[in-house]
């Protein structure tokens, strides 16, 4: 049966496949040890909540998509540009969420009956968590069959 399981073990190994991703975890964010720089870029998996439709489950899911911020000691450049890499670390991070989501949308999870259901929403987050980490959370449904039988 295609449940809770098979979709966020599907999920994760659709992020490992990504080169912007180090590490993939799932369930309470604050769970997880953010100080440990070595698992960087890391993207986390939160069911938010499931929906129960007769012969699907819509899985709302928001994935974040993170990773350490390294700052210049050097003086900016420009004030634009700043002298950190957040820029590089936002453009990295959405490139994951969209390469998640349109595999979803049309590539082997929709292959696997994994298909999103509407568009994805992306919002950035900088200086979050312990360590200066940025990146983006996004969040969007996943329908799922639901092979559940009322039989014996």
């Amino acid at each position: 049966m295609k449940g809770f399981y098979n979709l966020i073990d599907t999920i994760k190994a659709e992020l490992e496949t990504i080169p912007f991703v180090n590490t993939v975890t799932q369930g309470d964010i604050y769970e997880i040890d953010l100080a440990k720089q070595t698992i960087f870029p890391l993207s986390h998996i939160i069911v938010n909540n499931v929906n129960l439709e007769g012969k699907i489950m819509r899985f709302n899911i928001s994935i974040l998509a993170m990773d350490i911020v390294d700052i210049n000691k050097e003086d900016a450049p420009t004030e634009y540009v700043g002298n950190d890499n957040v820029q590089d670390v936002l453009n990295q991070q959405l490139i994951v969420c969209q390469r998640v989501f349109e595999s979803a949308k049309r590539g082997d999870l929709y292959d696997d009956f994994y298909q999103t259901d509407g568009t994805a929403s992306c919002e950035p987050f900088t200086e979050r968590f312990e360590n200066f980490l940025a990146g983006w959370t996004m969040t969007f449904d996943v329908l799922v069959p639901n092979e559940m039988t009322i039989c014996d």
